[in-house]
């Protein structure tokens, strides 16, 4: 069966946001051919300038019927700018599936697709979000989010995670992982996963914990309480506590277990060492503990990521 894969963008759209959903369709249309026809859409239609300066032709919105809708996002100023055109063509519900990539969800809220359902945004986003839509149920914490037929991802490059996602669920895992290996992207993370890791590299929104989070990455076999973390930082604990979730948006237990989970993936699918080992090395403990963490954070346990890596 062809499925109609309707891309929306509007001017000032995050290029990336529409560019990288339509590579991955691409790809999985290669491996299954007559799968998915891809149509990019616009109000008004014509040439629709990216934040980028790059522009992409574009059909007008219209009547047409679609398997999915894929709203990208951009700046939140030019989306607020495009919402009523693009949120009364949403309210038709002529389509199976909805997305939202990025700011893309701000679309799909106004239009109250998502009143009493769970989706995901930009971290930046987040706060913003959460005060305009109160009746939606906001993991900011997800890298993407499925509520029945309703799909929101995080920021930018989260959009081909996605779309893996969504290829998934048509055509299977084999073609989402043939999918992924030809764009050279990482099976795609599991929805689950933590979108906070470009702050944690960071440092933080100022970088304030850059030092702090070099020091935990070099140390994670051992224990890593808030009070001793605070004393790294020469802070009280609680003055640490608030700081730095304020800095990265996860607590530290959070942050801790992230980079755990990070240390260990890595070495689950690039070595053959034990599992145990592992756990020990990344600070986990034991294999039984840290295949609990991979379930909760990547969908599988560390054995399936072994395998489906090929290590």
């Amino acid at each position: 069966m062809r499925r109609e894969i309707a891309i929306v963008v509007f001017p000032g759209f995050q290029l990336l946001d529409a560019a990288g959903p339509i590579a991955v369709f691409e790809m999985a249309e290669r491996f299954r051919p007559d799968s998915y026809a891809i149509r990019v859409l616009a109000p008004g239609g014509g040439s629709v300038r990216s934040s980028a300066g790059v522009c992409l032709a574009a059909a007008p919105l219209g009547q047409e019927r679609f398997d999915t809708v894929i709203v990208s996002g951009g700046n939140l100023a030019q989306v607020e700018e495009s919402q009523r055109d693009i949120m009364a063509w949403l309210g038709v519900d002529a389509w199976r599936r909805t997305a939202g990539v990025c700011s893309g969800a701000f679309f799909l809220a106004e239009a109250g697709l998502l009143d009493g359902r769970r989706a995901t945004t930009h971290w930046d986003a987040a706060e913003r979000f959460r005060l305009r839509y109160p009746k939606v149920r906001l993991d900011a914490d997800r890298m993407f989010v499925r509520d029945g037929e309703l799909w929101t991802s995080a920021g930018i490059s989260a959009g081909i995670d996605l779309a893996l996602a969504l290829v998934e669920d048509d055509l299977g895992p084999a073609i989402a992982r043939r999918a992924a290996q030809q764009l050279v992207v990482h099976q795609r993370r599991h929805g689950g996963q933590s979108q906070y890791s470009a702050l944690v590299e960071r440092g933080g929104r100022t970088g304030r914990f850059g030092e702090l989070i070099g020091w935990m990455r070099a140390r994670l076999a051992e224990p890593m309480t808030v009070e001793r973390l605070a004393e790294r930082a020469a802070m009280s604990p609680r003055n640490f506590a608030r700081a730095f979730a304020a800095e990265i948006g996860a607590t530290p237990a959070k942050v801790v277990e992230g980079l755990r989970l990070e240390s260990a993936r890595i070495a689950v699918e690039t070595s053959h060492l034990g599992l145990d080992h592992i756990a020990a090395a990344t600070g986990f403990g034991d294999a039984s503990r840290m295949r609990r963490a991979f379930v909760r954070a990547f969908g599988m346990s560390p054995q399936s990521l072994r395998r489906g890596a090929g290590a």
